[in-house]
């Protein structure tokens, strides 16, 4: 495992990024161990969740199996560069949501508690919240620094106009701000790559891309459905919006002799900018077969063949649609 620089960061993970979305829903408490223990087996330091994660079975539910999980021992927290998030409803009283320093505080508390541990790795806002000055935010995030409960923060959704707003405001403050950015980014869904990536980028921010096989879209989805296989009515949908790219794609993939799901993985991960995109693995065998890609090198051919069944934005704004 080779491990990379979380963008301008000392701090190094793997070049997969362990989601646990899934624990809890779709995933066993004891097949999440499975799943994690041979995570670790396999050089996978970097884990990711989220207070809401889970929140369908009980409020809290993914972190508390994670949480479990580190109470083994046997060294599973040193090992694990762990990230979770703040700013979904925990509750309905008026401040168990979003980013006003108190959810921030309690939500800080919250984790660390069902986690099981006395600090946060990387503590990653959700999404954007308008309603909060960044003062208060920033203020919030200090104090859980300054007490070393989080070490790094990072954001997840923004634009990225909200990512400089944001870093901006933290040099006023003399705080290091923004270190990652977990956004969309794959095949069919390539939008971050007009402003977010490139505003990553110039502010040394590692990019941590989300649905890397656009919720298998990507993932042999063809093959999957004539071999009998059920999918969500939601990719179903994608699939007759993306049915013609797709059909490309999949023939692609046996020209080259790869699995989709490993074409799809390695071309996020040729993108330089990018740290580490989530595997959100159901399954033991869901995992195991992900680390085919990083050995897989596309060529220029292949990635130029990609652009034109996947052609994206176009590039950077504003190039990509002016002058």
């Amino acid at each position: 495992m080779e491990y990379r620089h979380l963008g301008r960061l000392g701090l190094k993970v793997s070049p997969f990024c362990l989601g646990t979305m899934n624990f809890g829903t779709e995933t066993t408490e004891q097949d999440a161990f499975a799943i994690m223990d041979r995570g670790l087996e396999l050089g996978i330091n970097f884990f990711d969740t989220a207070n809401v994660y889970g929140r369908s079975v009980a409020v809290g539910t993914t972190e508390t199996i994670v949480g479990n999980w580190f109470a083994q021992g046997a060294g599973r927290r040193e090992k694990v560069v762990l990230a979770t998030k703040v700013y979904g409803e925990m509750g309905r009283w008026p401040n168990e949501s979003r980013l006003s320093a108190k959810h921030i505080r309690d939500a800080c508390e919250a984790s660390l508690r069902r986690l099981q541990t006395d600090h946060i790795d990387l503590y990653q806002m959700h999404h954007i919240y308008r309603e909060a000055t960044w003062d208060e935010i920033w203020q919030a995030f200090d104090v859980l620094v300054q007490q070393g409960k989080v070490l790094y923060v990072g954001s997840s959704n923004f634009a990225g106009w909200h990512i400089a707003q944001a870093n901006e405001l933290a040099k006023q403050r003399h705080a290091l701000g923004l270190t990652s950015e977990q956004c969309l980014y794959n095949l069919v869904d390539r939008t971050s790559e007009l402003e977010v990536i490139p505003a990553c980028e110039d502010y040394g921010m590692g990019v941590i891309p989300w649905s890397p096989l656009a919720g298998g879209l990507l993932g042999g989805m063809l093959e999957k459905l004539e071999s009998g296989r059920r999918a969500s009515e939601d990719v179903q949908e994608e699939l007759r919006t993306h049915r013609e790219a797709i059909e490309a794609y999949e023939k692609l993939c046996a020209d080259l002799g790869e699995r989709p799901a490993d074409v799809a993985l390695a071309w996020v991960l040729a993108n330089p900018v990018v740290t580490a995109p989530i595997l959100g693995p159901r399954t033991l065998e869901q995992l195991e077969g992900s680390t085919r890609a990083l050995e897989l090198t596309l060529d220029e051919d292949a990635l130029r063949r990609l652009d034109e069944i996947f052609p994206g934005p176009g590039g950077p704004a504003p190039e990509a649609y002016a002058w």
